[in-house]
């Protein structure tokens, strides 16, 4: 088992990454507050894993309520998270009962913010069954849900307790999915890890190929450096904001198509060119980086070109982005292939230029 520890005092949690976890019930069971969970997951991922994961609960002596939301972003809602506080309210589900989040991001997303609102705060649990989940959104406490506006604007910081991310639940993930997920795995490699950018262009066929080694690799790998910025600013008031490159223009894309339409990973693949063309144009990237990482998102199985949603549409959904300060709009951008930053002083002619360089 590959164990990772989030090193945040006394808030610290491990993450365990392994073949099998969700069979695994005692990992679960030191980090209960009492012998009672919730768990949530979506009626994709519930008929794969929900039953097994269960039993194993009850097995050891835990008493089980449960409530399976419609998959997909389009229901990353209000209404879909008020059927997480009616299943808890239902089941006299208390403070100290233990929520579990079962699937991929936007479970996770849902079960994070029901668990730091209900009740004021109740103690949390992530088992990721995506790759993109696994190595992203299930760490670090970012917890949220869409706003018509914006993607991610209600929400808040929660930690979970621990993060049990199974990679056999990789084996039944679609293939566009699992590209999805990619594009996660390449933003670590592009904003602080070029060994691992190279390692990614030597092996990015034995992912998709689901080589159990590999893909157990990349995920910690990707881990390790989502925990250390996680460790370094856990409230995103400097460092942490890097880990949100092509984010700001892929989230664009995601409201202005309709949530669900594109995956997030989609999305930022195409977000993450536009921010590479723009790094380009700035005087940054070189054509041949540009390329690179143009070659690796295709290779990956991701878009390369964002849909055509007009320029003034692009820019009317990127303010509202949560980085924008005092009106401004800050950017994460590359200086290198290893190496991004936070530039708020993109002219907006480079800014126009690069998005529509970027669209299909």
């Amino acid at each position: 088992m590959r164990t990772l520890n989030v090193a945040l005092g006394a808030r610290s949690y491990p993450i365990l990454i392994e073949r099998g976890l969700i069979d695994r019930a005692e990992l679960v069971l030191p980090h209960l507050r009492t012998r009672r969970v919730a768990v949530v997951t979506n009626d994709v991922v519930g008929p794969l894993y929900l039953d097994r994961f269960c039993a194993g609960l009850r097995a050891n002596g835990i008493t089980v309520s449960s409530v399976v939301l419609p998959d997909g972003e389009a229901h990353k809602d209000w209404p879909t998270l008020n059927l997480i506080f009616d299943m808890l309210l239902g089941e006299r589900c208390e403070r100290s009962t233990t929520l579990i989040a079962l699937g991929g991001g936007v479970v996770g997303d849902m079960g994070g913010f029901a668990a730091a609102t209900y009740q004021r705060g109740m103690p949390f649990i992530q088992v990721p069954t995506t790759l993109l989940s696994q190595v992203d959104s299930s760490v670090g406490g970012k917890t949220a849900i869409n706003h018509p506006l914006g993607k991610n604007m209600v929400g808040a910081f929660y930690q979970p307790k621990l993060v049990l991310a199974d990679t056999a639940t990789l084996d039944t993930l679609p293939e566009r999915e699992l590209s999805a997920g990619l594009a996660e795995v390449i933003k670590y490699g592009l904003i602080r890890d070029p060994d691992f950018f190279d390692w990614l262009e030597r092996n990015v066929e034995r992912l998709l190929e689901r080589d159990a080694e590999a893909l157990a690799y990349a995920i910690e790998r990707s881990c390790r450096n989502k925990a250390e910025v996680v460790v370094a600013d856990e409230t995103e008031q400097g460092e942490r904001a890097l880990l949100n490159l092509g984010h700001t223009f892929g989230h664009a894309i995601e409201t202005g198509l309709g949530y669900g339409e594109w995956l997030h990973g989609e999305a930022v693949a195409a977000g993450t060119m536009m921010a590479a063309e723009l790094s380009r144009r700035l005087g940054w990237l070189s054509g041949a980086d540009v390329e690179r990482i143009d070659a690796l998102f295709l290779r990956a199985g991701l878009p390369v070109r964002g849909p055509d949603l007009g320029v003034e549409r692009y820019l009317d959904l990127m303010a509202h982005d949560k980085k924008v300060e005092a009106g401004r709009l800050r950017l994460v951008l590359l200086r290198a292939i290893g190496q991004a930053v936070m530039h708020a002083e993109s002219p907006q002619a480079d800014i126009i230029a690069a998005i529509e360089r970027c669209c299909a």
